[in-house]
């Protein structure tokens, strides 16, 4: 594949800007972080006229789209994941120029982008997704009769998707908002991350050849580019765009949130957005395993420089115990080699984020290394901050997301204050706890208190690498989400990208399939209550 430079707007050529006549920002280029490079292709960025044009596609493709059977959806999305595995060294070699991540990393993305595509592909073709249930008539009913009532969900509409920094595949183009939107039966619109235009191209051309050879309309997708945030400000106010995905910045995904919320007709915006995925270490497994509790905690922190949505910032360890297990910390970050970060402006971001907290006083600075003299622009050390529960009780900024390799370890007097602190918490993706069985059941308070706090609750493990699965998720309450009552991995993921709608006393031709007596389909239904896959008499 060819890299061009320009969006994906269906099946309509690209225009330049003399072509088109409108208002476009500055054509950008991505760099590979290792080495400062520019590279080529250069991208154009997208103009008003083409979101128009996008939007416009998209609407045109959504009845016909959100009609397709599971078995068609799903013929798509596994035809999408097999065209990546089929340009895997190219996309590999690409995103490792643009984002300078480690090829296994980035091999394994690409495995992981494309079991997310079959996972929804499974699960539109058995159909069961769709919450069907039938409540039937009782004409004899008194007082009042009750009328036939079936109702499922559908889709809602063209969905914008923001690709990701710091997942250059799973997270963009291809990623899971874009594979759960496809599933539910909306057509996509993907505004690419500006740090990995050619990544998300080459990505962008399999989607769209396999829209082609699906027969399906071209508006199924289209890729823009843009390296600000005039062409993202213009899709979620679009009056065609029905719900928003994004995973990024807490200021960059409030801001999407505000736009879809003050629209006149507002939609949903799915933001993940911030986390510091708070660990508690308990005494009984500081004393049997300290060691190798040093070695995986630092390796999870730093684990992708840092920037993870899931990187551990928040470390809770009881003060008579923390010396010992905060010197074994500090040496593994003096013992580090530099980190590369993603992009010039996340590793400035990082610096000057640490330089805040180290400055004010509200926690002190444990590691040595050095973050003024790097060299690269892009390079960074890892950073370990100390404070006590007091006083992140009295700063809540230190709550904040760092994103990059540091966290902030605090001590605890005793189990009081250790409470206290996991109900000052915020919402966030995931929470930590490290300890034995014992030290599990002396704490069923504190579990109690952080399942209001977060997405994932995690025993004896780390909470970087989420698995891709039915029963993961990948979300949390609000400033982690934007909705704590989604995911954003795994099958349920489908959920926000549809709605319920009721059928009442319709003839049974004009039901869709999922709702007919003969239940043609063959899914779970709840019918009168009861969940049930038999068909029903005519």
């Amino acid at each position: 594949m060819t890299l061009t430079g320009r969006s994906i707007i269906g099946d309509l050529p690209a225009k330049d800007a003399k072509q088109s006549g409108t208002h476009r920002d500055a054509p950008f280029s991505a760099i590979n972080p290792a080495t400062g490079q520019v590279l080529d292709p250069e991208y154009l960025s997208a103009s008003a006229e083409d979101v128009e044009r996008a939007t416009s596609a998209a609407e045109q493709a959504f009845p016909v789209y959100s009609q397709c059977s599971g078995t068609e959806k799903a013929f798509f999305l596994r035809a999408i994941a097999q065209g990546l595995e089929a340009i895997r060294d190219s996309l590999v070699e690409r995103a490792n120029l643009e984002t300078a991540l480690p090829v296994p990393r980035l091999q394994g993305e690409v495995t992981r982008t494309a079991n997310q595509l079959r996972l929804f592909a499974e699960v539109v073709e058995e159909g069961s997704w769709v919450m069907a249930r039938i409540d039937r008539a009782l004409p004899s009913r008194t007082p009042a009769p009750r009328p036939d009532l079936r109702s499922m969900l559908r889709p809602l509409g063209p969905v914008v998707v923001f690709g990701a920094s710091n997942f250059p595949l799973a997270f963009s183009v291809a990623g899971g908002d874009t594979a759960s939107a496809l599933a539910a039966g909306n057509p996509v619109i993907v505004k690419a991350h500006p740090a990995h235009p050619g990544t998300s191209e080459l990505a962008g051309q399999v989607i769209a050849s396999c829209v082609r050879a699906a027969g399906l309309p071209s508006g199924v997708f289209s890729l823009l580019f843009d390296n600000g945030t005039t062409i993202g400000t213009a899709l979620v106010n679009h009056p065609r765009v029905k719900a928003v995905g994004f995973t990024g910045s807490l200021a960059g995904g409030r801001a999407l949130m505000d736009i879809a919320a003050t629209r006149p007709d507002p939609i949903p915006c799915y933001a993940e957005m911030s986390s510091t995925n708070p660990v508690f270490i308990l005494s009984g497994a500081l004393r049997e395993r300290r060691g190798q509790i040093a070695t995986d905690l630092y390796a999870s922190i730093t684990l992708g420089a840092g920037q993870f949505c899931t990187k551990p910032g928040l470390v809770f360890l009881p003060h008579d115990e923390a010396d010992g297990m905060l010197d074994q910390l500090q040496h593994f970050a003096e013992q580090s080699s530099p980190f590369t970060m993603l992009t010039q402006g996340i590793a400035a971001q990082f610096s000057r984020t640490v330089a805040e907290r180290k400055n004010s006083g509200r926690a002190q600075y444990r590691s040595t290394s050095d973050n003024a003299n790097i060299g690269s622009p892009f390079t960074t050390h890892a950073t370990l901050l100390t404070t006590d529960a007091a006083s992140l009780e009295n700063n809540p900024r230190l709550n904040e997301e760092v994103f990059g390799p540091s966290a902030l370890l605090v001590s605890c007097k005793d189990r009081e204050q250790t409470l206290r602190a996991a109900e000052s918490l915020q919402g966030h993706l995931t929470a930590t706890i490290l300890g034995t069985a014992k030290d599990f059941d002396r704490n069923r308070d504190l579990v109690a208190i952080l399942e209001r706090k977060v997405g994932r609750l995690i025993f004896n493990g780390y909470p970087t690498g989420v698995e891709v699965s039915h029963a993961m998720v990948h979300g949390g309450p609000y400033p982690a989400t934007s909705d704590g009552r989604s995911t954003s991995v795994g099958s349920q993921a489908i959920f926000r990208f549809a709605r319920p709608v009721c059928y009442q006393n319709f003839p049974e031709h004009a039901l869709p399939q999922e709702l007919r007596n003969s239940n043609p389909r063959g899914i779970f239904r709840m019918v009168d209550g009861n969940m049930t896959r038999e068909s029903l008499p005519e």
